[in-house]
Formats: structure tokens, sequence, C-alpha cells
């Protein structure tokens, strides 16, 4: 849904409240138009911000797509769309893009503002992605992970078996991108936890990127400039 010219302009001096949403994972939602871009906040975290979202954009920058050709991509946690768009707007190409979001409250506000802005094919499953990764056949190119509820990773997500159930899912070359929070010490604390007992026993070649007081962390360092 497209906002008004002059709110478009208006919204670099002042942001403009859209919409407030109940969400059965997240209390509320709140949709935001700042800077000419829909944000959306829960109580604590920015969960999407157009391409703004500096996370995934900052990731996306530092690591080399063309050895890879992605064409088949699984997000988990899609927000309002903000990974697929920067990823498409960054990497230009026609993308295949599955997305699971569990939240449909999140996903009726990604119809209904943002998703018209993605050119490639997406296939939207409201479902847990523990679930989902579990159960599919499917293998991707490169997987996107941002799971948050608020500002917390679910413990489900921070278990050595939900990394080897995403493995199983990458191709041969695939990538895998994981967002992880490091603004505080207790996030630096946590992060680097699991890092290292969880993430590096199941990706021992990974990495990780330091966006903006965020850490990506990919499956295989070689992917990186």
């Amino acid at each position: 849904m497209k906002q008004p010219y002059w709110k478009k302009i208006a919204s670099y001096f002042h942001e403009f409240h859209i919409e407030t949403t109940q969400s059965e994972h997240s209390r509320e939602l709140y949709l935001l138009f700042k800077e000419g871009r829909y944000q959306l906040c829960s109580f604590n975290a920015v969960y999407s911000y157009e391409d703004k979202y500096s996370n995934f954009a900052g990731a996306f920058q530092q690591i080399n797509l063309s050895q890879i050709k992605p064409k088949k991509v699984l997000i988990l946690g899609l927000g309002m769309g903000s990974i697929p768009y920067i990823l498409e707007q960054s990497h230009p190409s026609e993308y295949e893009f599955t997305a699971i979001e569990i939240d449909e409250a999140v996903v009726y506000l990604a119809e209904k503002y943002t998703l018209s802005k993605i050119h490639s094919p997406m296939e939207i499953i409201c479902t847990d992605a523990l679930l989902y990764v579990a159960q599919t056949q499917q293998k991707y190119d490169m997987i996107l992970v941002d799971l948050f509820i608020d500002d917390i990773v679910p413990n489900q997500f921070e278990q050595v078996d939900f990394l080897i159930q995403t493995k199983k899912l990458l191709t041969e070359n695939g990538i895998l991108i994981s967002n992880r929070l490091g603004y505080t010490e207790k996030d630096k604390k946590e992060t680097a936890t699991f890092y290292k007992d969880a993430f590096l026993p199941v990706y021992p070649n990974g990495t990780s990127i330091l966006v903006k007081g965020n850490h990506m962390l990919l499956n295989d360092k070689k992917f990186t400039i």
C-alpha cells in the first residue's frame, strides 16, 4: 500500500504511526512510516525496515554472491519482507523465495503494505520454522535466518539439532546467513557462546560478520569478499 507523496516527504522529519496489530507471539506490533519506508516494531525490537534493515543489507555487501548465483532462497522469519527486497535490490536476479513466518499478524501486515515491491515469486507458509526445516524435502541455494520473538531468539533455534536440519536443506554450494544480536554485553556473550558451542560444530568453516551491532553468522568463510 502506497502512502501519499506528501507523507513520504514529511516522514523524513516526522514518523507516522500507520497501524497497531495484536500479535499472538509478540503482543503488539507497531507499523510506522519513517524516512519513506515502513518500519515494523515490537516493544523492544525492529523487525523490518525495508532497505534500511541494515543487518542483512550489510551482510549482502560483504559476501560474493556471484560465486553462488542463488536461485531457490529460504527465508526463516519474513517480517515485512525486508530481506528478499534487499536481496533483489543489491543483487538483481530472478529468485524463487519461500518465506516461513509463524505470526499471522506479521503476514497480514506484509501482504497489505510491502510485498508488492518484491518482483520474484514468493511462497509464504505460516508455520513454525522448526517444523518446516524438519519436514521439508526441498533444497535451497540460500537460507536466511531471522528468527526473533521481540528481541529474543527462541530457545529451539539455539540448538545444534536445528542447525543440523538447516544444513541438510542446503545445496552443495549453498550459503546460510543467520542474524544474531550483538548490542549489549549480554547479547555479545550469548552470541559468542552460540557461535562456539552450536554453530561452529555444525559449520566448522563458518565465520561471523559484524554489521552495526549485529553478528551475521555465515556457514562458510569462503563466501566473504
